[in-house]
């Protein structure tokens, strides 16, 4: 696209598109190109739109602009895109602010923006890694057609390598910016050449032991019990229950909008429930976190979904990690270094090279690991982990995970792990609860997505779906 971050520049090569040399041209010229012939769906939707303004003002800034459509007639498109892209409610939704949507109604608003203008390329950087399964089939379903549609060039950047299977039609490999291999889809899947490539494939082994259940009349760390909980009128939880162990993980799974992080916010006090109560170690906890006391706080704590969005970019990780050791424990000084150390320490990064960087200097992976130690420098007995490796390649998913096992067997932890990844709850759940009813389950399961470039087709023909397009408008 002709952009570069601050601090980094292109120091050789050509980008031409379409006859144009884009590294030497003026700004005003790539102006014109990008929203217009050139878009951009980016991987953290929540950090993308301006939450000031509702989605359908920033849908139709672009069309309007450049003058390709009316405000009135990019309105009526933008809908016709949200339906395509199964968007609740696709005459209304565009009404509302960044912050009244779901995540992945967030992802897919922000798809359906880059291809406002019908783009000559648009470039995906992970723009399923938001999205529960059964709603990726249906984006990804969406993408292939407009593609295959409007004749749009489309370069897809992800980790997922199951997606890539049903996406690409040719597939490169990069490491720490380096060209490894490329090679049309189905003869890099079949016979890769590289073994950082054949690495790639064979990830997400980690299973960890099977644990026994909890004894009985043991009492949980958390337990939820008949909650109801609503956005102003609108119901969102409905007389949810379930119990969390010390020492075990509940992965709580569902589609985007089901009320995952609903109940999250219901449990750390964010939100207070209209019905039903928290318990923790059997002692009701009041509703909302203001009421709750400093030690009734400390005990749940949050890794939240985007590192990039979660860390203070102005401040130093000793700063991010030590704050809450101050706050929960008192510590000063000397004693609150040596301890912000030792929880760098626990996640795996050297303090004398981390302590005093800013998180932009960080990868993602690192980030999520600055986050997990945030968490823990509380001492709490029960982690909420949001969707904690979905923004992360595989390789170090895998990482995080093996991590969070060790500190749950280290420090005796309840997890409560709120995911779409079937992979992660395989890996690292004792249950399982779904947010919603149960036929799910079985449209969840069959919606993994398998290293095979002819899953997709195959899914959507034994679901009934003639064609990609067919898929998407329904």
């Amino acid at each position: 696209m002709g952009f570069t971050r601050d601090g980094c520049r292109i120091s050789a090569g050509a980008i031409e598109f379409d006859g144009m040399e884009l590294t030497s041209s003026p700004e005003e010229d790539l102006r014109m190109l990008r929203g217009a012939r050139i878009a951009y769906v980016a991987q953290s939707a929540a950090a993308s739109f301006n939450p000031a303004h509702k989605l359908i003002d920033q849908h139709t800034a672009a069309p309007v602009q450049h003058r390709i459509r009316t405000r009135k007639e990019s309105e009526a498109d933008a809908m016709e895109l949200y339906r395509r892209l199964r968007l609740p409610n696709p005459d209304e939704i565009g009404f509302r602010y960044p912050h009244q949507v779901s995540g992945g109604q967030l992802q897919r608003a922000m798809t359906a923006m880059a291809m406002s203008c019908r783009p000559d390329l648009i470039i995906f950087d992970e723009p399923t890694t938001a999205l529960d399964v059964t709603t990726q089939i249906e984006v990804l379903a969406a993408i292939r057609d407009i593609v295959d549609q409007f004749g749009t060039a489309a370069l897809y950047i992800t980790h997922d390598l199951a997606v890539v299977a049903q996406m690409a039609d040719r597939i490169k490999v990069l490491l720490k910016g380096d060209e490894i291999e490329e090679a049309d889809t189905r003869s890099m899947l079949s016979l890769p050449r590289e073994d950082y490539t054949k690495s790639l494939w064979a990830v997400r082994s980690f299973q960890r032991k099977q644990k026994p259940l909890a004894a009985p009349g043991e009492t949980p760390v958390i337990s939820v019990s008949g909650v109801s909980a609503a956005y102003g009128p609108v119901k969102v939880l409905d007389d949810i229950s379930f119990d969390i162990h010390r020492g075990r993980t509940v992965a709580v799974v569902g589609e985007s909008g089901s009320g995952k992080s609903t109940a999250a916010r219901c449990i750390t006090g964010l939100l207070p429930p209209t019905k039903g109560e928290i318990r923790h170690n059997g002692q009701v906890l009041p509703a909302s976190f203001k009421q709750r006391s400093k030690d009734q706080l400390r005990q749940a704590q949050m890794i939240y979904q985007m590192a990039d969005t979660a860390l203070n970019p102005k401040k130093r990780i000793g700063e991010i990690i030590g704050r809450p050791v101050a706050f929960y424990r008192g510590l000063r000084g000397a004693e609150l270094k040596k301890r912000v150390d030792e929880l760098l320490d626990q996640i795996e990064l050297e303090p004398s090279q981390y302590y005093h960087r800013v998180p932009s200097e960080l990868s993602g992976g690192q980030k999520q690991r600055v986050g997990i130690a945030r968490a823990l420098a509380a001492d709490p007995e029960f982690i909420i982990c949001d969707e904690v490796t979905s923004a992360l390649d595989q390789l170090v998913a895998e990482g995080i995970l093996k991590l969070l096992d060790r500190l749950q067997e280290d420090l005796n932890l309840a997890y409560m792990f709120i995911t779409h990844d079937l992979a992660t709850v395989r890996s690292i759940a004792d249950e399982v609860v779904v947010m919603k009813e149960g036929k799910y389950t079985d449209l969840l399961l069959s919606s993994v997505p398998e290293m095979d470039p002819d899953w997709l087709d195959g899914l959507l023909e034994r679901r009934g779906v003639d064609n990609i397009g067919e898929a998407a408008r329904k």
